[in-house]
């Protein structure tokens, strides 16, 4: 209940401190943060578009928080993010199933390579999944100014993508991402093994469960669902890839999962205040001059809240003790839930 109320009060603060920053321009606080809430949930065509904005910090949001239960450190959702897409578009021609399954395989392998250099030479995942991220960026600059860029060739970008995804359709994608992550983190023995490896990875060995195996596992699903959100913003949104194509959405999704305090289904619910926040803060742009950028400034807000109030969560608090508890712990639940 605790953690809840932390991020509520997270995110209140972020809206409080938003709405007193426009003193600053010479805005009333009540006129900024009833132009936020109008421009993200105040007609049909705001609410549409914090929907299409939630769509990729939801599945980047839930890639964060799967890998992160697993005790790893992907920083690279934006880069699993951008490959996915490149993926997705190079196979659309496929049909619309194929393109979201290659989006999906492509960003799992991206993300692998770090597990990979992590087993080989020891190599931490905060360091290689944010290296990695600059060679993505990189390859679709290659793509969209070489091989992949538009017949007229007039501008860095591709052709349309063959296939497209409805709004609807994607709303069902991300939310079943969200069930099935939650069903997998809370409902199965992978999941009991993969949060057990977050918490304490010497007591989970110590009970029969394959580490290495299970942060390659982590890495694999967080890297997927990333490449997933890829796909999605190019078959539902764009249809086409560009330099700029990322938007920031895999960095955002660490603001995500950690207001959400790494639960699957608070994810949601997290996207969704994310989503409506940078697309009130583009009204607050169009009608106040406030750069669009006060919603990166609610995001540091949230983190750095979260960051001087947050605790460890009761799960991570059982953790703690002499391995060889805990290990007992995760035996007898594994055998209970057989």
């Amino acid at each position: 209940m605790r953690q809840i109320a932390i991020g509520a009060a997270a995110a209140v603060a972020a809206i409080v401190l938003l709405a007193l920053s426009g003193i600053a321009f010479g805005h009333a606080p009540g006129d900024l943060l009833s132009t936020l809430i109008s421009g993200s949930i105040g007609s049909s065509f705001a609410l549409h578009g914090t929907i299409i904005k939630s769509i990729p910090l939801l599945l980047t949001g839930l890639s964060v928080a799967i890998a992160f239960r697993a005790g790893v450190w992907n920083i690279g959702a934006e880069g699993q993010f951008i490959v996915g897409a490149l993926a997705c578009f190079l196979v659309g021609r496929a049909g619309l199933v194929a393109a979201i399954i290659a989006s999906v395989v492509a960003g799992a392998a991206w993300a692998l390579i770090a597990s990979a250099l992590r087993f080989w030479r020891n190599a931490p995942e905060v360091l290689t999944t944010i290296l990695l991220n600059f060679v993505g960026f990189h390859l679709l600059g290659y793509a969209v100014n070489g091989p992949l860029q538009e017949a007229r060739a007039q501008y860095p970008q591709t052709e349309t993508v063959n296939a497209s995804l409805s709004t609807s359709g994607e709303v069902v994608i991300a939310v079943a991402a969200c069930i099935a992550c939650w069903f997998l983190l809370y409902r199965t023995k992978e999941g009991l093994r993969l949060r057990a490896t977050g918490f304490n990875a010497s007591a989970a060995r110590w009970a029969g469960v394959r580490v290495d195996a299970q942060i390659a596992r982590a890495m694999a699903i967080s890297g997927g669902l990333a490449g997933l959100a890829g796909g999605i913003e190019l078959l539902g949104v764009t249809h086409r890839l560009f330099e700029r194509f990322a938007a920031g959405y895999g960095y955002s999704g660490i603001a995500v999962a950690l207001l959400a305090q790494l639960h699957p289904l608070a994810t949601l619910l997290s996207a969704l205040f994310f989503g409506a926040l940078t697309t009130g803060a583009g009204e607050l742009q169009r009608a106040s001059n406030i750069s669009s950028t006060v919603a990166t400034s609610g995001q540091a807000i949230v983190i750095l809240t979260l960051i001087a109030f947050g605790h460890p969560d009761a799960e991570r608090s059982e953790a703690e003790g002499p391995p060889t508890n805990f290990a007992k712990r995760i035996l007898r639940r594994l055998r209970g839930s057989g």
